[in-house]
């Protein structure tokens, strides 16, 4: 399993939200590109990155941000929020992004989605951030009727990298994932499964790795900021 350490972007800055709420945001770092080469000092072999005034105004708001992230880094990275047309998928893949992480589109458009992991092999995952099973758009601030199953399984054909499933509930929480949901989710897909929301401890951790299911990898954020993961212990914990 592949531990993600996250850098969530507001207004430039490094932050965590408590369960997706705009208004709860504390800033971890005011400068995004030393926590990046922080994480990969310490041995990480991937970063994850979520544009979020970009997921609420559906382009790309944290861009110079992101771009001094990726001149900072010799790992891969991947990055999501307001990714949602072809020209923006181009434009992050040159700029040197791993992968691409589709949320909103993979709701709204899912064609888009098949087009772009067709057209760049290995290089879009589709994000399925939800509440109680039902999947959330635009920054989450939008409820939809879709299951997170079914929406999952609509890609299992579309050759897509990996599906980071958040629940909204756990996220920034400190209370755990959702283990059962998420175990769930990668024993009914092929398509590997990154589990995101609410990873705060070293037992989190071996419990998502223990669960059954086989999945990708884990992201955490607050936990690695507040000091409740060490970091050197999770890589080699995962590592075993």
């Amino acid at each position: 399993m592949i531990l993600y350490p996250a850098i969530d972007l507001k207004d430039g800055q490094c932050v965590r939200l408590l369960k997706g709420d705009m208004d709860k945001t504390t800033v971890f770092n005011d400068d995004p590109a030393a926590q990046a080469r922080a994480f990969q000092d310490q041995g990480c072999q991937w970063l994850h990155m979520v544009d979020l005034n970009g997921a609420f105004a559906g382009a790309p708001v944290n861009g110079g941000a992101v771009e001094a992230i990726l001149a900072a880094l010799d790992i891969p990275a991947q990055l999501g929020g307001g990714i949602r047309d072809m020209a923006t998928i181009e434009m992050w893949l040159k700029k040197g992004l791993a992968r691409v992480i589709l949320g909103t589109v993979a709701v709204e458009n899912p064609d888009l989605v098949r087009k772009a992991a067709r057209a760049f092999p290995g290089q879009v995952a589709v994000g399925i951030d939800a509440r109680d099973g039902r999947v959330a758009t635009k920054g989450w601030a939008e409820e939809t009727d879709v299951q997170v199953t079914d929406l999952a399984k609509s890609f299992e054909d579309a050759g897509v990298a990996a599906i980071i499933y958040t629940d909204i509930n756990r996220d920034g929480a400190m209370q755990g994932p959702n283990i059962p949901a998420t175990a769930a989710l990668a024993r009914s897909v092929s398509i590997p499964v990154i589990a995101s929301g609410g990873v705060s401890s070293l037992t989190d951790l071996t419990a998502l790795k223990t669960c059954g299911a086989p999945l990708d990898g884990a992201i955490s954020g607050r936990a690695l900021y507040d000091g409740a993961i060490d970091l050197a212990e999770a890589l080699a914990l995962l590592a075993e």
